[in-house]
């Protein structure tokens, strides 16, 4: 068990970009700062704006690890303080408008995309960067401001929030990771449908190792956000309806693609509640879904394929796992030359850090094929729950990526 231990720590350690602890108390306080930001352009020209800032109550992200990242994602928010310079914090994600961009439509256009992102309050004035990188982890958009604490015009929302049921309490609230189901497509007579729904999901996610293992630093949620129409949006069929966070089937006219382009408006539902990671339930029989790393993911909820579906796609949303299948070869988006940040996928271009000890202990290989292309990515494992619906278990190559980050937020 200690030999265990002292492994996980150290893989933890492989994934920090320092070796000091942030002291929180030092330069926040307990509340959440959140940052809007619009994110335009098209596939040759990209900006990034500030849109608006709020203050809610507690800060229920993680208090740890301040100045690091445990995965680069294909964006990052670095927060120094101004008086000294000093990096007192760091985020990753990666966004739909990221993805829009690989698009035909993004060559012919330009669109906006809503993004919203949460860090802790600041205790004195900060300078926020804010960078997107395309697939060569090259920035190709980037914008510094500065927060004072005292503005006038950083919106204080407030206890203000939704009904809630706590589905699995974690065994320390001041060290876990914060989940939050949240109800679209139900309508008010279907919340003991939502709870069940919730709870069958929960459920599923704790099948699953790592989660089964380490289960006790999670704390679940399920927010009983009402929607006036039942179910989601089905543009191919010509299905529009008005739901919570107005999600909808046929994201860059993929019909099984489902998400939601209102990110403002969903975490409008969430102020005041403790969450971190989003999970949103949509009562649809139509079969999808999508995730986002460090932003969100949807489920459909009325189908035989609800629970791998569900645990799919929060590998994306919570864990950065890429899809280990293939779609075939055209119009790549990872390249021979650059290693991908995803930890499940390599093009062995920078492969030792990933997974070669699992290679060298018998636990993994290197199959050929994932991120959707057949050539020139590999994979861990024959199978896994980011390939297939049907496999069972994530492989030893996600579970070990999943172990490190559940490390990372909950252990100094």
């Amino acid at each position: 068990m200690k030999h265990t231990l002292f492994a996980l720590l150290w893989l933890i350690a492989g994934y920090a970009t320092t070796v000091h602890a942030q002291h929180f108390d030092e330069f926040f306080t307990d509340a959440t700062l959140r940052l809007d930001y619009t994110f335009a352009g098209d596939a040759n020209h990209q900006a990034i704006y500030v849109d608006e800032l709020s203050r809610s109550p507690h800060w229920y992200g993680r208090r740890h690890h301040l100045d690091s990242l445990p995965l680069a994602g294909n964006g990052r928010i670095i927060v120094s303080d101004k008086a000294t310079g000093k990096v007192v914090y760091k985020h990753s994600f990666s966004t739909l408008f990221q993805e829009w961009l690989a698009t035909d439509e993004a060559k012919r256009c330009s669109k906006s995309f809503e993004n919203v992102f949460l860090i802790p309050f600041p205790r004195n004035k900060v300078n926020i960067h804010v960078e997107l990188n395309d697939y060569h982890n090259r920035v190709m958009a980037a914008l510094d401001h500065e927060v004072d604490p005292t503005d006038i015009l950083i919106r204080h929302t407030g206890e203000r929030c939704l009904p809630y049921t706590t589905l699995h309490p974690a065994a320390d609230s001041t060290r876990c990771i914060n989940i939050a189901f949240v109800a679209e497509g139900y309508q008010a007579d279907e919340m003991p449908h939502f709870l069940a729904d919730a709870e069958k999901a929960t459920r599923a996610l704790f099948a699953h190792r790592p989660f089964s293992e380490m289960s006790d630093r999670f704390n679940i949620i399920a927010v009983k956000s009402v929607s006036e129409d039942k179910g989601t949006s089905i543009p191919h069929k010509n299905i529009w309806l008005n739901t919570a966070i107005r999600s909808h089937f046929d994201t860059f006219y993929s019909n099984r693609y489902l998400t939601t382009l209102h990110l403002k408006q969903l975490h409008n539902l969430l102020t005041g509640l403790p969450y971190e990671h989003i999970i949103v339930l949509v009562n649809t029989a139509e079969y999808g879904g999508g995730g986002i790393y460090n932003s969100y993911n949807l489920s459909y909820t009325q189908g035989t394929a609800f629970e791998p579906v569900v645990v799919h796609e929060f590998g994306h949303s919570f864990g950065g796992l890429g899809d280990e299948y293939a779609y075939g070869d055209s119009d790549p988006m990872y390249f021979s030359t650059t290693e991908p940040w995803e930890p499940n996928i390599t093009t062995l271009c920078d492969f030792t850090k990933k997974w070669q000890n699992l290679i060298d202990e018998g636990k993994a290989s290197l199959v050929e094929g994932g991120g959707y292309l057949t050539k020139g990515v590999y994979r861990g494992a024959d199978n896994c729950r980011m390939r297939t619906n049907e496999e069972k278990e994530f492989c030893a190559v996600c579970r070990q990526a999943l172990t490190r980050l559940i490390l990372f937020y909950t252990e100094e």
